[in-house]
């Protein structure tokens, strides 16, 4: 069975998360499909923009840490390290750094994980019900894998959420720039696809020039190397989990997901 949807019409390639009976959380199959998918979208001629959306009421419930796990007295830090470092971390850079405009639709839950996959695209439009939230300081790690929130959001505000677990709203995050519009819930996926029309109509080239001259200015600015020394950092909470016996991380984490409806 397959969790991703790839279709492409009048020059963009839609992607879309078809897991809604799990509020499409990330086994390592979505992930792989996903990447799979964005590399397809990357190399077709015929695709001038990529449009990232998800069935159901919810975008992304995250990381599902029960598919595909061992049995948390098995788990190693050596085997979190590096499933963390390819499918967490070197998926999300290398789908902010494909050489076309990206566009994530964002409804419902955005939970942690979910922020590995919007984060990393060109432009965010959210539904007004969208919530953002990366609450793993309540399990004793300072955030996801792909630590945008500064960057995201602004140093306060990265703190604020990071440091009470609380959800930002569509609103908040338009605000601070995170997303670029909000929009009706009936209407995310015609608004996502018209902005991905508009953008088709671009010169390619210019296109491409200009994704490279902003993630570069940010790359000067220390987005990349501050990506991979807090990816470092957040093994230390995975150490900690594992030094204190068994993984109870796993179990809250899942407790949590099973409130989402």
């Amino acid at each position: 069975m397959g969790y991703i949807e790839y279709h492409v019409a009048d020059k963009i390639a839609t992607i879309t998360l078809n897991r809604p009976e799990a509020a499409n959380a990330q086994n390592m199959q979505l992930l792989d499909e996903l990447d799979a998918a964005f590399t397809r979208g990357a190399s077709d001629e015929d695709v001038a923009v990529i449009v990232l959306r998800a069935e159901g009421k919810h975008f992304s419930a995250g990381h599902d840490l029960k598919s595909g796990t061992p049995a948390p007295e098995k788990i190693t830090l050596d085997w979190i390290y590096a499933a963390e470092a390819r499918r967490y971390l070197e998926y999300s850079l290398r789908w902010r750094n494909i050489p076309k405009p990206t566009i994530a639709a964002v409804q419902g839950r955005c939970i942690a994980g979910g922020l590995l996959l919007c984060w990393p695209c060109d432009l965010i439009i959210a539904a007004e019900d969208a919530l953002f939230s990366d609450p793993v300081v309540t399990m004793g790690i300072g955030g996801v894998e792909y630590h945008g929130h500064t960057w995201e959001l602004g140093a306060r505000k990265a703190k604020e959420i990071l440091f009470t677990g609380r959800p930002l709203t569509a609103e908040e995050a338009e605000k601070v720039g995170m997303v670029n519009r909000v929009v009706a819930r009936a209407d995310l996926d015609a608004e996502a696809r018209a902005l991905a029309a508009q953008i088709a109509e671009m010169p390619s080239f210019g296109l491409r020039q200009a994704k490279r001259a902003v993630n570069q200015t940010l790359d000067v600015q220390g987005f990349y190397a501050a990506i991979q020394s807090v990816f470092d950092v957040h093994q230390t909470g995975h150490g900690n989990a594992l030094s204190v016996g068994g993984y109870p991380i796993l179990v809250r984490l899942e407790e949590m997901k099973t409130k989402i409806k």
